[in-house]
């Protein structure tokens, strides 16, 4: 028995003495009904047992089933459940033999769990869980507190957590008219017939099965992204109704159809609300109309819900949505004009419709596609191109907008010599040798917009002799002919020379004469 450090009375302690006395009178005499009922508890709870356990044993075999579906997925899901399981047996197990220990304490080493005969034996409990020798009680009280700890850990929903914290609590109990708590084991062992500390010990084994198969479910839940619900297959209770509008888009085009469904959250099947917008029914909760202008608009009904007892409750709903004119965005991504003779790459879209949806066309040019690119190509400088898009809506085809660039002729290139990845385009000293390596001339836009590549069909390169006198070399291509080769050769250092009437080609087919250079040689 637990002492208290409390001074008592000499009174009090012979109060207490008498409440003791008094307890052990009425212990040794329990009726041989109380003994039967008992049994009959005992019975009752080994059935239990096996049922849990086969429910248990059914949600395993599930898991297994889908971890050799899908190892890797599951692999981790199945060594908590194969640790939950292993937990629970070896405690089940304990506790079997616990209580074979304590019919044998009372009926002697032949004794069996099926048929004890000492039923009213007040001290063979004792003995066996509460001896300071071997600390039966406690050691028993201390696993199951490791399995709660386990099982907690693994299931998630609140409300079921708490419920295997309060089936498997070891907590200090006291007694009424005790001045101190007892421990758990002594509350549950201490002076106990030995069918009602068997009894006790069977429903704690109820109460393991029961925490395991929380776990198990738990798991079965969280691996397939369920809710324990949805595993077990019950129905749930829904305590609120709630009116829900779920639109396919809050924004619909002109012309377009705008298109929700209207519902109502935890609706029993076996009586379908009525949905009501603007005061009248609608179908099925599919709520469709044909949107005639744009703006911003609001609309807003309610849905009637009869319940058994022939009273109907509303609940009301609101909603919006938004209709837009019909446009498209149409932009050069190279430049902000269209040039004439090229390529001009071009983005095309429509808000809120797919781009297989989308069709395109051009004036003064061709407008070609290549997946969701598109190449503009004017044909005539000085005449805007207009780009009309189009989409098909709702089974039609319908103009979105249309886009006019101003179409020009591609601007004159710069010459320039390749040095290496740099292009030297005079004005400032260089190398004889890098002009010589250059091997020739070419000509480019490339003022950060365009990058586009031109021909030089010919250019003339001025030297000047000792007197002062011009000597022009032609070049009948882009390189340099032999005699301007030789004549950079003989060019010393500080000398210049200027490259002038440079004829070159673009892309769209125009020849032009560009600016001359001047190279100084370093």
């Amino acid at each position: 028995m637990a002492q208290s450090n409390a001074r008592l009375s000499p009174r009090q302690k012979m109060i207490n003495l008498m409440y003791i006395v008094l307890t052990a009178m009425l212990a040794l005499n329990v009726s041989s009904d109380v003994l039967d009922g008992f049994m009959q508890v005992e019975d009752g709870l080994a059935r239990t047992n096996v049922t849990v356990n086969r429910r248990n044993a059914a949600i395993y075999s599930e898991l297994k089933n889908l971890a050799a579906d899908d190892p890797t997925a599951m692999n981790a899901w199945m060594s908590k459940a194969d640790s939950v399981r292993s937990a629970s047996a070896r405690l089940y197990s304990l506790i079997d033999s616990l209580k074979l220990a304590i019919v044998r304490e009372a009926d002697g080493a032949g004794g069996t769990i099926d048929d004890i005969q000492n039923r009213d034996d007040m001290e063979a409990a004792s003995v066996i869980m509460l001896e300071p020798a071997t600390m039966r009680g406690s050691a028993l009280r201390a696993e199951v507190d490791r399995f709660r700890t386990t099982v907690e850990k693994i299931v998630v929903d609140p409300t079921r957590r708490a419920s295997v914290n309060s089936a498997l609590s070891t907590q200090p109990f006291q007694r009424k008219g005790m001045l101190v708590a007892q421990s758990w084991e002594e509350a549950k062992f201490d002076r106990q017939p030995a069918v009602a500390a068997i009894t006790l010990l069977t429903k704690l084994q109820n109460d393991i099965r029961y925490a395991e198969g929380e776990a198990l479910l738990s798991i079965a839940a969280l691996s397939q992204g369920k809710s324990i619900a949805e595993i077990t297959g019950s129905e749930m209770i829904a305590n609120e109704l709630n009116a829900f509008v779920v639109p396919e888009s809050k924004m619909v085009i002109r012309g377009g159809r705008y298109s929700a469904d209207i519902v109502l959250a935890a609706v029993d099947t076996a009586s379908r609300p009525t949905i009501y917008v603007g005061g009248r029914p609608i179908a099925n909760g599919h709520y469709e109309f044909v949107a005639g202008s744009s703006g911003n608009f609001n609309y807003s009904g309610h849905i009637e819900v009869p319940h058994p007892d022939g009273s109907v409750t509303k609940h009301p709903f609101t909603s919006s949505y938004t209709v837009i004119d019909p446009y498209a965005t149409v932009s050069a991504t190279m430049m902000n004009v269209l040039y004439a003779g090229i390529d001009n790459p071009i983005s095309i879209s429509v808000p809120g419709m797919p781009q297989s949806a989308v069709q395109a066309s051009m004036t003064n040019g061709t407008l070609t596609r290549n997946g969701d690119l598109w190449t503009a190509r004017p044909a005539n400088i000085g005449t805007d191109a207009a780009i009309t898009v189009t989409a098909e809506v709702e089974g039609r085809r319908q103009n979105i907008a249309t886009h006019t660039f101003r179409v020009r002729k591609l601007p004159d290139p710069t010459p320039y010599l390749a040095i290496g990845t740099d292009r030297y385009k005079g004005g400032k000293p260089i190398g004889k040798q890098a002009v010589a390596g250059a091997g020739g001339l070419k000509a480019a836009i490339d003022d950060g917009l365009l990058d586009i590549q031109f021909q030089v069909l010919s250019f003339e390169m001025i030297v000047f002799d000792s007197m002062g006198n011009a000597i022009p070399e032609v070049s009948a291509g882009a390189a340099f002919s032999e005699r301007q080769k030789e004549a950079i050769k003989r060019l010393g250092r500080g000398k210049r020379f200027f490259i002038s009437r440079i004829k070159a080609k673009g892309p769209d087919g125009v020849e032009r004469t560009l600016s001359p250079m001047e190279i100084l040689i370093n």
